[in-house]
């Protein structure tokens, strides 16, 4: 007996912790101190089965910062979730110019997915793999995965979904000009920055080998950047604080052979930022003795030389080393043939609604670099937002009636807010004053004709929102709250009035708050632009990027290694091994 129970004991501890196994059955018999014992176990291999339960499947593609924005704050009890991406960690991007020089080093801006899953304490899965298509009519993903293959010797599975979350990303924008792909470097991913620091390393080894001339050292050593925006300017400045600070002292003989070009194709570098920084940008750059070349256009790039053309310049080639390529992104390939499927074949990116749901498209979500929210104009509802406003179907309107429909109206329709902020307009009422003399007198009633010429001009504000970390990472955060009281909203709508309907949105729509962006210049100096066109540059906003993008980390771990780099790049210089 005491044998039956030690059996009994170790059985049970073996079913509260099944390791691998979905069933366990036990069966037990004692006679006569004979024991018999029955097992039966199925492996669970299923890639849409994680276990028994009743929960919605979600599914998230993608590991950038919307999809780990989403992770991190999703209430993984009420879903199934289930995350699909080739990268199985975040990166850091705004740290990627860091990491092509050796100012911090790339394991220290990439945290394992599967660490910020840890951390939800509940079960979620992952599969490294890409999705390489999207049927919404089926509401199942197709992905391919390099790594694994299945019983078919095929690394290929389906999955299905009830919720698919698309934040795929982007990739760079060649504007399909000639040897770009070949030739030029990128800055997306985390091997971009170890093929830039190699490249960068070997055109000075290359330039101190014997025999060659100043003019083929020189050509080795000219390093251009094709691009002004954040992203290049930045890169330019680490190049330059790389070479001027650690390689001139361990290549002496060439440090006065080499150049820094940045070409763009606009008039000047920056032209997000405010005018100051921009000024203080080019200034900076000249100062530095980096070439900077406006209103150029890059046509094609070969293995030796680059070709560029302008109005005053004409065509002109010429040599360099190394060239990084840094103009914009691109819609990625399993996007755009879903946008074909969606009846999006005629756009350049993927398009949302105001609550980031993909039109026609049931329980299918886009945030991130890969969509764009298609703000619904004011004019195309005017006559609807006035039915909502004439609420005794009088067929007229008074300013008094307006303004109790107006915060729906303006969290709908938020150019119009921006539209009285550009005017520099104190109230709601102020918008009629060309319209109607008597606008003002809340009691004058005013017909739909008065209201379309009040409003002809909101429009004019619909502003895209850029493709930064920043917009990225705000709409994973809303959208993981909007999932997380979906059935309590459902019952209990919270959002603005339906213009085109009866009743209430489901949730509010979503609201990007700028937080301002910085732009390292280089020489321990950034330019800073924060709320309320407050601009700082210089020293003290370095120490600002610092703390700011030391806190934005996704774990002290990651937070830790960072401002290590940081330190040691301090007091010993960059790495210039080729590794």
């Amino acid at each position: 007996m005491r044998f039956a129970a030690a059996f009994f004991d170790v059985t049970l501890q073996a079913i509260r912790r099944p390791p691998k196994f979905s069933q366990l059955l036990v069966i037990c018999a004692i006679s006569g101190g004979g024991i018999i014992a029955y097992a039966d176990a199925k492996s669970d291999n299923n890639f849409d089965a994680p276990g028994a339960t009743n929960k919605k499947k979600l599914v998230v593609l993608g590991t950038g910062w919307a999809g780990t924005s989403f992770l991190r704050n999703v209430d993984t009890s009420q879903y199934d979730v289930q995350v699909v991406s080739p990268r199985n960690y975040f990166l850091f991007t705004p740290l990627l110019p860091s990491v092509t020089c050796g100012t911090v080093e790339p394991r220290s801006i990439a945290e394992p997915i599967r660490n910020i899953m840890r951390k939800k304490g509940e079960q979620i899965q992952f599969w490294e793999a890409e999705c390489h298509k999207i049927d919404p009519v089926n509401k199942k993903i197709l992905c391919r995965s390099n790594i694994c293959t299945n019983s078919e010797g095929k690394g290929e599975f389906a999955v299905d979904y009830d919720y698919l979350v698309v934040a795929l990303g982007a990739k760079p924008n060649t504007f399909n000009t000639p040897g770009v792909v070949e030739n030029c470097h990128f800055l997306k991913e985390i091997e971009d920055t170890q093929r830039i620091r190699r490249s960068v390393m070997n055109c000075f080894e290359r330039a101190c080998l014997p025999g060659l001339s100043d003019e083929e050292k020189r050509n080795n050593l000219h390093f251009v950047i094709v691009g002004g925006g954040p992203t290049g300017v930045e890169f330019a400045a680490e190049l330059h604080d790389f070479v001027s600070e650690d390689l001139a002292n361990l290549y002496p003989t060439v440090k006065d052979l080499v150049k820094i070009s940045v070409i763009e194709a606009g008039v000047h570098i920056l032209t997000m930022f405010d005018k100051r920084i921009t000024e203080f940008a080019e200034q900076k750059f000249q100062r530095d003795g980096i070439d900077v070349k406006t209103n150029f256009r890059v046509i094609k790039v070969n293995d030796k030389t680059i070709t560029m053309c302008s109005g005053l310049t004409g065509e002109i080639s010429v040599p360099y080393g190394m060239v990084v390529w840094s103009t914009g992104i691109g819609t990625r390939p399993v996007i755009l043939d879903f946008m074909k499927q969606v009846g999006q074949a005629d756009r350049r990116v993927l398009a949302t609604d105001e609550w980031l749901r993909v039109p026609n498209c049931d329980g299918v979500y886009a945030l991130g670099d890969c969509a764009t929210i298609s703000q619904r104009k004011v004019m195309e509802d005017i006559a609807a937002i006035f039915r909502v406003a004439d609420k005794d179907n009088s067929g007229t309107l008074t300013v008094k009636g307006i303004k109790d429909v107006l915060e729906d109206i303006c969290e709908r329709y938020p150019q119009v807010e921006l539209y009285m902020k550009s005017q520099q307009l104190e109230n709601f009422a102020d918008l009629f004053k060309d319209a109607s003399d008597d606008a003002l007198k809340e009691s004058k009633k005013l017909d739909i004709e008065v209201f379309k010429k009040a409003l002809a001009n909101v429009d004019s504000q619909v502003k895209m929102l850029p493709a930064t970390a920043q917009v990225a990472a705000q709409q994973g955060n809303y959208l993981a709250k909007c999932f997380n009281k979906m059935k309590i909203c459902e019952e209990h709508p919270e959002g603005p009035l339906r213009i085109r309907g009866s009743g209430r949105h489901r949730f509010h729509p979503f609201g990007y708050r700028h937080l301002g962006q910085f732009a390292p210049l280089g020489g321990e100096q950034t330019a800073a632009q924060l709320p309320g066109d407050w601009v700082s540059i210089g020293h003290s906003s370095q120490w600002l990027w610092y703390s700011v993008y030391a806190s934005k980390q996704v774990s002290w771990r990651t937070r830790f290694l960072v401002v290590s780099d940081w330190i040691r790049r301090f007091i010993y210089g960059r790495d210039s091994s080729c590794i």
